[in-house]
């Protein structure tokens, strides 16, 4: 059972906690973590949902999760690294690159330079079924074709200025 911290509009804890899964009342508010891979081709690693998930299963997503109670939002991020893909990162390799609330949850996206290989990749059973690097055209085409899943296209195309300045700045 998984418990996450419950924030009020303005993202002050309201000293409460949901179990994942609970319904928010309007007005309260989780914390999610997202995180693009980039490596030094510029590409980006994404993952495939798990046929298992209740939720979007087979289709491709970039690593990212709640953040649970007692995490800030890079450390939920950091954690959502190592159990999605095995990839250990520190907090100080992150960069905060947007924050969005949305109807019901805050969402922090961050940005990382890996260099890593595929097979490096360890993919959490029940979470993620495959991985690969893809490029920036090539994800966009999946997005438009949808293989990539719907709350995943909408958020990048949110974020995409900023990972693309992350990308021109650190790559």
């Amino acid at each position: 059972m998984e418990l996450l911290d419950i924030y009020d509009k303005n993202r002050r804890f309201t000293g409460k906690t949901i179990v994942r899964g609970e319904y928010l009342a309007p007005g309260e508010y989780v914390t999610v973590a997202l995180v693009w891979i980039v490596n030094s081709r510029g590409e980006l690693l994404i993952t495939l949902r798990s046929p298992e998930k209740e939720h979007c299963p087979n289709q491709w997503e970039n690593t990212g999760g709640a953040v649970l109670a007692g995490e800030c939002s890079i450390e939920g991020c950091v954690r959502e690294l190592m159990e999605e893909t095995g990839i250990k990162a520190e907090a100080s390799e992150l960069t905060l690159i947007n924050e969005h609330r949305g109807e019901n949850a805050f969402f922090d996206t961050y940005a990382i330079a890996k260099d890593i290989s595929r097979d490096e990749v360890t993919l959490q059973p029940g979470e993620t079924a495959d991985a690969q690097w893809v490029t920036i055209d090539r994800f966009e085409e999946m997005c438009a074709d949808g293989s990539v899943a719907e709350p995943i296209t909408g958020g990048y195309h949110r974020v995409k200025p900023a990972l693309m300045e992350y990308i021109k700045t650190h790559i």
